[in-house]
């Protein structure tokens, strides 16, 4: 029985795979057609089955290889896609006029987060950044704002926009003042932001009906999709993409793998 499953085994590499469309890649790199019942390289469809089928059962880690394996494919995937997007779209995510900027804009490192107002995560990350900017005049950090946890949260970005094209130089305060206050962010609570920061409350209405906010929000959208970004916070540091409210140490590592010029490659 050994021998017969050893035999098994050594047709099963010879033969070099199965494909689900039915056709076989022999060992010389030959393909062959195969039909249901038809024979190819002298066995039949039902005995190759059989073959692999036994030969997975009685080696079952085989599957946790092929798993690994797929998973580091599709990581390599993700990462040349993010590549490309950072390239292609590197002013909209770098330098957009309708993101806000906390710290010095004149910063040699930038951070771009993605964020939403109630974002439990993003609201623990928010001293990570004013830790960051305090300690290291080099950094600032682009605040792209993510509307996705629902209407209220919507709503509110809305505001955030319309503050944001009103009042640039205090978009900054606005942002800590809202992500730092306690209850969910809505409408209501993030004009009462805005309105404490000098804001006209009837431009600002005015500006909240402005349409180009929503094209923001859907290239802000787009871009995300394209970085593979489903959830806040999320940064781009240089030509990364991180995943998660990870901590300073982790971001200021980011940075610090950053060449002089504050680019991935100089």
């Amino acid at each position: 029985m050994k021998k017969s499953f050893g035999l098994r085994a050594s047709r099963l590499a010879l033969l070099a795979g199965v494909l689900v469309s039915g056709t076989l890649v022999g060992p010389a790199g030959t393909i062959a057609a195969e039909s249901a019942g038809e024979k190819t390289a002298g066995f039949t469809r039902a005995e190759i089955e059989s073959i692999v089928r036994e030969y997975l059962i009685a080696n079952p880690e085989i599957m946790l290889e092929v798993q690994d394996a797929l998973e580091a494919r599709q990581r390599d995937q993700q990462q040349a896609a993010q590549l490309e997007t950072i390239r292609d779209a590197a002013d909209d995510i770098f330098n957009s006029g309708h993101d806000g900027v906390y710290g010095n804009p004149d910063a040699k490192y930038t951070l771009v987060e993605f964020f939403d107002y109630n974002c439990g995560y993003c609201k623990r990350a928010l001293g990570d950044m004013l830790d960051m900017t305090k300690a290291n005049p080099d950094v600032r950090f682009v605040l792209k704002e993510f509307p996705i946890l629902g209407p209220d949260s919507q709503r509110a970005h809305v505001v955030g926009q319309a503050f944001q094209h009103l009042m640039p130089e205090k978009y900054g305060e606005f942002h800590v003042k809202l992500m730092s206050a306690a209850g969910r962010a809505t409408e209501e609570s993030a004009i009462k932001v805005a309105l404490s920061l000098g804001a006209d409350e009837a431009a600002l209405r005015q500006e909240m009906k402005d349409p180009k906010i929503a094209d923001v929000f859907n290239r802000t959208y787009e871009i995300a999709n394209r970085l593979g970004i489903t959830g806040t916070p999320s940064y781009v540091v240089g030509e990364e993409v991180v995943f998660g409210a990870l901590g300073r140490d982790v971001l200021e590592q980011k940075i610090a793998n950053l060449g002089q010029c504050g680019k991935a490659t100089c």
